[in-house]
């Protein structure tokens, strides 16, 4: 074949759908909409509490955390990638946020501009341990497990060391300044939804509208097509991984003030939760395929699922961890084969 064959095979092959009848994939992608629906029908019925809108702006805040985190992990799984450090990364960003915060205030005259400056240094620096997991990974030619499993433990153990085994806290006055970025509302809407509605629409229109969502799922789906295109496969590797730091920078930013702490437990099994917020989504584990909006409602759906059984008492509530588990592995069980 000459290689203008070979340029527009390529091509093509970037444009071909998933394998699959249309029919089967559009059912599966209503899959976990139809669990969500089902699943808050039954908790109406077990609790009338459940069915109540504080309960469900509750639910809704506690999702934003994972939620927005979820949504970069999404563009790393369709990539074909994974990230087990999510949770580590958070903890020493929020310590590391919250130390810049309570020396800033004094040298810098402002306890305002502080809290402004902590906020952009969470970004910053999700941002920048991405960019050392993008690297390692596309540069240094390094399986994304083996990284992230080594900075899952580096990142928690330096927090560790940083609040000498404790917590690192935020002054009084520092965390009422603080406080209204959980605790605060627009329109009676809390305001880590807000900014889970606004990352979640942000990474959708990346995902499905851009050149760069293209070749994210290209390159899940095939790495060798994606380069035979011409695709700048180590740079988009490097960015995804940005991304999805960037993600756990904003997430952290608003999970700092809900408690105004930091510590070695801080975002234990996030990344357990994140992960599994992207497979119930409907996202191949493979890579190559998955949505944000799928993503949106797995976070939703785990989140339910907890909640249900704290209302309920069904199981007991040091539980939620395995049943996410389980979760995990009934849908990695499901999609066998699935590209």
């Amino acid at each position: 074949m000459s290689q203008p064959d070979t340029a527009a095979a390529t091509s093509a092959d970037l444009r071909r759908p998933a394998s699959g009848t249309p029919l089967a994939e559009r059912l599966a992608s209503l899959g976990p909409a139809v669990g969500l629906v089902l699943l808050c029908l039954v908790g109406a019925g077990l609790n009338s509490d459940f069915a109540t809108l504080d309960n469900a702006l509750n639910v809704l805040t506690r999702t934003a955390f994972i939620g927005i985190i979820a949504v970069g992990m999404c563009f790393v799984i369709i990539l074909g990638g994974i990230d087990l450090s999510v949770g580590s990364m958070a903890a020493l960003i929020a310590g590391c946020v919250i130390m810049f915060i309570n020396w800033a205030a004094g040298a810098l005259g402002s306890p305002l501009m502080a809290v402004l400056a902590g906020a952009g240094l969470a970004v910053v620096l999700g941002a920048v341990f991405g960019l050392a997991h993008g690297v390692l990974i596309a540069k240094g030619r390094i399986e994304p497990f083996i990284v992230t499993l080594g900075t899952l433990g580096i990142y928690r153990a330096y927090l560790t060391y940083f609040a000498d085994g404790g917590a690192l806290t935020l002054e009084n006055s520092l965390a009422d300044l603080y406080a209204p970025v959980y605790y605060g509302s627009l329109l009676g809407v809390p305001v880590p939804v807000i900014a889970f509605l606004v990352v979640a629409l942000a990474g959708a229109g990346i995902l499905n509208k851009t050149a760069y969502g293209r070749h994210v799922q290209a390159i899940g789906s095939n790495e060798t097509v994606a380069r035979y295109a011409a695709v700048d496969v180590e740079g988009v590797k490097i960015l995804t991984y940005m991304l999805l730091g960037a993600c756990v920078g904003i997430a952290t930013l608003f999970y700092v003030p809900r408690l105004g702490s930091a510590s070695p437990t801080t975002g234990l099994l996030w990344e357990l939760e994140a992960i599994a917020a992207v497979i119930v989504g409907g996202a191949a584990l493979k890579g190559g395929q998955g949505s944000i909006t799928g993503t949106v409602i797995g976070a939703i759906l785990l989140s339910v699922i907890s909640n249900l059984l704290n209302l309920t008492s069904l199981i007991s509530v040091y539980l939620n961890a395995a049943v996410q588990g389980f979760v995990i592995i009934t849908v990695a069980f499901l999609q066998r084969g699935r590209r």
